[in-house]
């Protein structure tokens, strides 16, 4: 017997004991019908996971299914608004100034979370090389970058870029920014990997699916997983040695995403918080958001799902919604926040939530693939603003859509929101409103539409004063494409 597969039985003997001990021996049921590099390829997925944590989330997530305990007292958050009142007119110029500060002294990283594929755009590919831009139809990954080297510009600085990935897109997210040159940003200020993940647990027995012979079913831990990444990964120490103390937050799919804000940072610092948020004002009352609110005395979210209606559908006397701080995924988190998260006793200190999913799964019995028609999988799923009830300071900093929201999550169809079509309206009336800002005049249609498709590179102006400087056109054609 050779050492190589004396090695492959000592693993297998290990493994077998760990999920004997746990019930999910079943994992290796097909041993005998794979190669040994199947083999070993199964080995390392099950050496990646924490299973005694897996049985315990078993126990409570899977056999059982919680469910979601309101708080006794939920109130409204309160925010900065996006607009200062006279009275806060100073503080918000302080605070700028400050973030400005922080910037200028190699004190913030732009992190993007980037885990996802286009599957639902029909992409073949990261979500973050999906061409999203109005007219260029530059990759979101593209967006982000040219944000950061004008702010880089801007601000006399270098602003590190870290980026999550999964297992999934890890290795063509590399090959993009390969293929791309890095978007003329440094290569060693930019710092890639992947998200973990957990298995997918059958919903009635609890034992872990496979994907196929050699494969478990698996899925990422949510986004609140990606503050584990961030340690895991050497991120946060890689922070820490360059002098890092504050985290920008955004996701992917949203090319309009101020990825560095000079104001937020500023709140966020002076005010002394661990963790803090932008905002939208909802829509209505039923948006697939989570809300802002203060639960028991602590700033949190609940989701749109766990809001009940007679709250969700509160409006003051102006006819406004009173839970309106609707959740956008944007948020500053301190470096040694994030460190703390993951190195205090216990663990990962974010909990873990249930999602059932219908969930395709290699069937032992069979030796086929099932496609289930209905739900059969649970996944296990943190959440990132899950950490918010960790902080002893928090805010929630306003914002609006035209300024900095339009994702890309959906394709293109009929009555679609969310789309690449909504996004390149969104990124035309944002440019719209800046150029309107210096006197160029504007075509609209009878429904207050811009009557043109409008680009406004972030290499040009991340925010509307950057172009004062600017050799703009007076006016803006009906129907025309503008690029500035």
């Amino acid at each position: 017997m050779t050492s190589t597969s004396t090695s492959l039985d000592d693993r297998l003997a290990m493994a077998r004991k760990m999920l004997v001990d746990v019930s999910q021996e079943q994992v290796l049921a097909c041993w005998d019908t794979l190669t040994d590099e199947q083999r070993e390829s199964l080995l390392d997925q099950i050496q990646s996971i924490d299973w005694a944590e897996t049985a315990r989330l078993v126990q409570t997530h899977v056999l059982q299914k919680p469910q979601f305990a309101l708080p006794k007292t939920i109130e409204p958050a309160e925010w900065y608004p996006r607009i200062p009142s006279k009275s806060q007119q100073d503080l918000y110029k302080q605070a700028r100034k400050a973030g400005e500060k922080l910037l200028r002294e190699g004190k913030v990283a732009a992190f993007t979370v980037a885990g996802g594929q286009g599957t639902r755009l029909g992409w073949d590919g990261p979500k973050g090389a999906y061409p999203a831009t109005a007219i260029r139809k530059h990759p979101l990954f593209c967006c982000t970058a040219e944000f950061i080297r004008k702010a880089q510009q801007k601000y006399e600085t270098t602003i590190p870029w870290y980026i999550m990935t999964s297992p999934i897109n890890d290795a063509a997210t590399h090959a993009f920014f390969e293929e791309h040159g890095n978007f003329g940003l440094r290569p060693d200020n930019i710092m890639i990997f992947p998200q973990e993940m957990m298995p997918a647990f059958d919903n009635t027995t609890g034992k872990a699916l496979l994907d196929a012979p050699d494969q478990l079913a698996m899925a990422p831990n949510g986004h609140g997983g990606s503050l584990k990444a961030l340690y895991t990964s050497g991120a946060i120490t890689d922070m820490q040695t360059r002098g890092i103390e504050q985290i920008s937050y955004v996701q992917i799919d949203n090319p309009l995403v101020k990825v560095i804000d000079p104001l937020f940072i500023g709140l966020h610092a002076t005010e002394g918080c661990q963790m803090s948020s932008k905002a939208l004002a909802k829509a209505y009352a039923s948006e697939k958001v989570g809300v802002f609110c203060q639960m028991d005395g602590k700033l949190g979210v609940i989701e749109y799902t766990n809001l009940p209606d007679e709250l969700a559908e509160q409006v003051d006397a102006d006819g406004e919604l009173v839970f309106k701080a609707g959740s956008i995924a944007i948020h500053l988190l301190e470096v040694n926040f994030v460190e703390q998260i993951n190195t205090q006793a216990g663990g990962f200190a974010l909990p873990y939530n249930r999602a059932d999913k219908k969930m395709s799964y290699w069937d032992v019995a069979s030796s086929s693939r099932i496609e289930p028609t209905q739900a059969n999988a649970v996944k296990l799923e943190t959440f990132v603003f899950d950490a918010l009830s960790l902080c002893e300071k928090s805010i929630v900093l306003e914002t609006d859509r035209i300024e900095e929201f339009a994702p890309i999550k959906n394709a293109d169809e009929p009555g679609a929101v969310d789309c690449p079509a909504t996004s390149i309206q969104g990124q035309t009336e944002r440019a719209a409103r800046w150029l309107g800002a210096h006197k160029v005049d504007i075509p609209r249609n009878e429904a207050g539409q811009v009557d043109a498709v409008i680009e406004i590179s972030s290499m040009t102006a991340i925010d509307p004063e950057d172009l004062s400087d600017v050799d703009l056109p007076p006016q803006i054609d009906a129907g025309t494409e503008v690029l500035i």
